[in-house]
């Protein structure tokens, strides 16, 4: 396994235990202003004084950047190809890049192309937070936010790219024993051409909407050494996704009696597209007890009867939070699993045995020859020059 798993990513809990100052809730208040950032918020990436490029912003809580929140900042940039350089700190709003115009129901060239860095090259320091969820009314009494509108952040853009910021949604089910919409999304991703590398994504329910705009657009999303962590389906879209070198950990859950406590994938992918969730050269692993997780289940959108979803998991570590086996289960009986794509290639951990063939469908040798980065993303190759 590759040295990026030697060391495990702080969750939110080892995250509240490391903040200082932190919050009531989970320790993702602003952290003092010395510790966030330091003399050089910005570190090797410039400033507002020393700006890398015209179309260069600097973020900055403490009012060192031309911003302080995300969304500002997004907000300037009002043609494609900005950078967004985000100083340490826990910002807690909601973002939206990118937007559609209600006129002609196309995408705007706003946000088009755009990157945000983590100025200070470690993830656990640039926190993106929010804490509304799928049941959660909105002030204006015009009812609940649904699963999409309870998203942290939503990138609505083609060719985005995120480095080193953890992206997430802090609301707890304990805290609102009264909502039943229990979905709260970290991050809703829609776009073509949008990759992660060294982030994090931290939730319970549906952390990660690795989607698309539509059924026939087929978008292409990557992510590199990244860290996903919840409960249900939280990982999950349609989209045409590759995790590479990614680690994905399910949460303990004490609402729960017995198994199973969640599902790591749930994609949806269109049926007229032969590419869904790709997984390789990762590590899932889970601070529940054994076997108390599916890998995945299916989800057959009453929106897309008509979807296949599709999920290969391929030279993969399966911890022994994973229930060997039957690592696969039904998200609606009128849609089983067996009638989906799900396969498996090489996979090793006490997840990964296989005790009962008919419930871990293989890939061939030849087969395998298709499950990789390059067949799915075609001439897009953003793991180049990344480090």
């Amino acid at each position: 396994m590759s040295s990026p798993h030697l060391q495990l990513p702080l969750s939110r809990r080892g995250f509240l235990m490391a903040s200082a100052g932190a919050g009531a809730a989970l320790g993702l208040a602003s952290l003092p202003a010395e510790a966030a950032a330091g003399p050089r918020p910005f570190g090797r990436y410039g400033s507002p004084a020393a700006r890398l490029t015209p179309k260069t912003l600097y973020v900055d809580q403490r009012g060192t950047g031309d911003f302080t929140t995300v969304q500002a900042a997004v907000s300037a940039a009002t043609t494609a190809g900005y950078t967004l350089v985000i100083a340490p700190g826990v910002y807690r709003e909601t973002v939206s890049a990118g937007a559609v115009d209600p006129a002609t129901g196309q995408r705007t060239e706003a946000a088009a192309e755009m990157t945000w860095i983590g100025a200070s090259e470690d993830p656990r320091d640039v926190v993106i937070v929010y804490d509304n969820a799928a049941g959660t009314p909105k002030p204006d009494g015009s009812g609940t936010y649904g699963t999409t509108g309870s998203a942290t952040t939503l990138i609505r853009t083609d060719g985005f790219t995120a480095r080193r910021i953890t992206f997430a949604n802090d609301w707890l089910r304990a805290d609102h024993p009264g909502i039943s919409g229990t979905q709260a999304v970290a991050i809703k991703v829609l776009g073509d051409r949008s990759a992660f590398h060294h982030c994090r994504f931290l939730g319970h329910q549906d952390t990660l909407y690795a989607d698309s705009f539509a059924l026939t657009v087929f978008a292409r999303q990557y992510y590199s050494h990244c860290y996903v962590e919840g409960d249900v389906d939280f990982v999950f879209g349609r989209g045409t996704a590759v995790y590479e070198n990614c680690h994905f950990r399910t949460l303990n859950r004490t609402d729960l009696a017995a198994a199973p406590y969640g599902f790591v994938f749930a994609p949806s992918t269109a049926g007229a597209n032969p590419l869904g969730y790709l997984v390789l050269r990762s590590r899932i692993s889970s601070e529940a007890p054994d076997a108390h997780y599916k890998l995945a289940r299916p989800w057959v959108p009453s929106s897309d009867t008509t979807a296949r979803p599709m999920l290969t998991v391929r030279n993969t570590w399966l911890g022994p939070g994973i229930d060997a086996v039957a690592p696969y289960t039904n998200m609606s009986d009128a849609f089983p699993w067996q009638s989906q794509r799900f396969a498996e290639y090489r996979n090793s951990g006490p997840g990964a045995e296989i005790t009962v063939p008919a419930n871990r469908p293989q890939l061939t040798d030849e087969q395998a020859q298709s499950a990789t980065r390059s067949a799915y993303l075609g001439d897009w190759t953003p793991w180049k020059g990344e480090r």
